[in-house]
């Protein structure tokens, strides 16, 4: 234990003095999770929307008003002509609203009115958005002027649970933390470990009788106290700039956020062992390790999107299993029985990881 010890207060001391890799481990973090915070977001706003009505009538001027109502879409001046011609194609607008000359009169009379909707499939996403919008905006505008024609068989009454007022960074930062938590802690281990190769001071480790091991653990322990530090730092930052707060019982991710560290720097360190320099292992931490905790985590795109076989390599990515612990903690709430398994899942990967480090540093101590 004490060389265990000796060896992670070495690594901490080399850490301290390189300016470069102190702000690598929190600078970078925190750009980090400010880019992804302020930047990503799920639900399109301020849609460039086209608007050509042939009515001109109070009851079409009011329709038009409740659609930006919304704050979803934003008015756009293209001109008077065809707006598929002058808005559509040079893409000035996402969807253009062609309202008929006999709007008004034919909605008093009970006639039925076709309203065209002309919208950009460029993106299905978008394009589905913009469409059910536009249609649960009509319908809205139809029953608040009591111009419903009959009342509907089914009155639905929906209510958004755990995160009633949208807010996307509610599920956006929590999502980050774990990237972050998992890139960086890696990226410095890995960094440790091959810079060992690289000044030849790897040599003196298997000259001596520290076992493979303890270099591990040394190693190990010393990038998760950093990691720990990154996390303390990281969530007090989501803390004061982005509003969150715990949502219930929050010993799973007391448990789970050591635990996914330790994961991390493992994953770093055979990294770290089987590369040959510095940028071979900043490049397989970012291709392995930000790629898939990016696409095959559930971090932006739901995990049943994800195609076969792709699909069977997100049941290897930590980060999977990590990212339902964080946002259960600051948005659900629901606590062990909701997220136990995530936590297991965590520790089998984790030892996985640990028993192929193990091998591979053994396996390079041995002589030809």
């Amino acid at each position: 234990m004490r060389r265990v010890l000796a060896q992670s207060k070495k690594e901490l001391t080399q850490f301290g003095r390189d300016r470069l890799t102190v702000a690598l481990a929190f600078v970078l973090p925190l750009a980090t999770l400010l880019i992804f915070g302020f930047a990503i977001r799920l639900e399109a706003q301020n849609i460039p929307l086209a608007i050509q009505d042939f009515d001109n009538s109070p009851l079409s001027r009011a329709y038009i008003e409740r659609i930006f109502a919304t704050n979803q879409f934003q008015p756009v001046d293209w001109g008077t002509r065809d707006p598929l011609q002058q808005a559509l194609d040079p893409g000035v607008a996402k969807a253009a609203v062609i309202i008929p000359p006999n709007f008004s009169r034919q909605i008093k009379v009970g006639i039925p009115v076709e309203v065209q909707v002309l919208v950009d499939g460029t993106d299905v996403n978008n394009a589905r958005v913009i469409r059910n919008s536009i249609n649960a905006t009509t319908q809205f505008f139809l029953r608040e002027s009591g111009l419903q024609t009959q009342p509907p068989n089914i009155d639905l009454q929906s209510r958004i649970w755990f995160n009633p007022g949208r807010q996307e960074a509610l599920y956006i930062v929590p999502g980050t933390i774990a990237v972050i938590l998992w890139i960086y802690p890696s990226l410095l281990a890995a960094i440790a470990m091959v810079r060992e190769k690289e000044q030849g001071t790897i040599i003196q480790i298997y000259a001596s009788n520290l076992s493979a091991i303890e270099l591990l653990v040394g190693k190990g322990l010393a990038y998760l106290l950093v990691g720990l530090g990154q996390a303390i730092v990281i969530m007090g930052i989501s803390f004061l700039l982005f509003g969150l707060r715990l949502a219930g019982d929050p010993t799973p991710l007391l448990l789970g956020t050591p635990l996914f560290v330790v994961v991390a720097v493992t994953f770093g360190l055979v990294v770290g062992i089987r590369a040959t320099n510095q940028n071979a292992s900043v490049q397989v931490v970012a291709t392995l390790g930000f790629l898939t905790a990016f696409l095959l985590s559930g971090f932006i795109y739901p995990l049943s999107n994800i195609p076969f076989p792709l699909s069977l390599i997100s049941n290897i990515v930590p980060t999977r299993y990590y990212i339902p612990i964080i946002r259960d903690a600051f948005v659900r709430g629901a606590g062990w029985p909701g997220i136990w398994f995530d936590v297991v899942m965590i520790l089998l990967l984790g030892l996985l990881l640990f028993n192929l480090a193990g091998r591979s540093l053994r396996r390079m101590q041995l002589p030809d």
